[in-house]
């Protein structure tokens, strides 16, 4: 199982859909499941909303058991699933360890959407992705992060004085990836096309950080 734990320290920063990309591309590869620790990827993915038992109901269950995860999954579509976040509210840095348990030997390429997380996720052997802007607030907040990821995707905004090095010597970790802020795909995120017409500049950028 090829894990990658996708999160950022400042919201705003892409972490979704950057997720989402990620997840996409590896449903084309042989099958993904997207963990959403935080709630937004059905409606980012275009997904009917529906309300019922998910992560969160799980994690808090009395003897959660493996096998019942699985049947947790909502298919997205050819080759991805999701394990949506759920009703109750998520405690996204205790949830992925026990989740990732429960997952064990999956065979399929699993993407994490870890939401902001001020601290730095617990990975275990996962892949840690870290996803930032070059914006000075939210570099601030990388110093007092201990956690090191394995790579950085940044994302670049025309204008900003800090640059791909700055990021890389606070992060403590190489730039995997750079991909611009694009409107269009902003505008596929707002039309529920992203699924069904994934910007060909998100999926490349995704592919880097394996």
């Amino acid at each position: 199982m090829a894990t990658c734990v996708i999160w950022t320290v400042k919201g705003g920063s892409g972490v979704s859909t950057v997720a989402a990309g990620a997840a996409i591309g590896a449903a084309r590869s042989g099958g993904a499941l997207l963990v959403d620790l935080c709630g937004d990827q059905p409606a980012l993915l275009g997904l009917h909303d529906r309300t019922g038992p998910g992560l969160a109901e799980w994690c808090r269950a009395r003897d959660p058991r493996d096998d019942s995860l699985r049947r947790l999954e909502r298919r997205a579509s050819d080759g991805l699933d999701v394990l949506t976040a759920g009703d109750l509210p998520l405690p996204v840095a205790e949830s992925w360890p026990p989740v990732a348990g429960a997952l064990g030997s999956d065979p399929r390429s699993v993407v994490v959407d870890a939401g902001v997380v001020p601290t730095g996720p617990e990975t275990g052997d996962a892949r840690s992705i870290l996803v930032v802007r070059s914006c000075y607030l939210a570099l601030r907040r990388l110093v007092d992060v201990t956690h090191r990821p394995h790579g950085v995707v940044l994302v670049g905004e025309p204008g900003r004085a800090l640059d791909r090095r700055d990021v890389e010597r606070i992060a403590g970790a190489p730039v995997l990836a750079a991909p611009s802020v694009d409107a269009a795909i902003a505008r596929r995120i707002d039309a529920g096309l992203i699924l069904r017409r994934p910007p060909t500049a998100l999926l490349a950028a995704c592919r880097r950080i394996w």
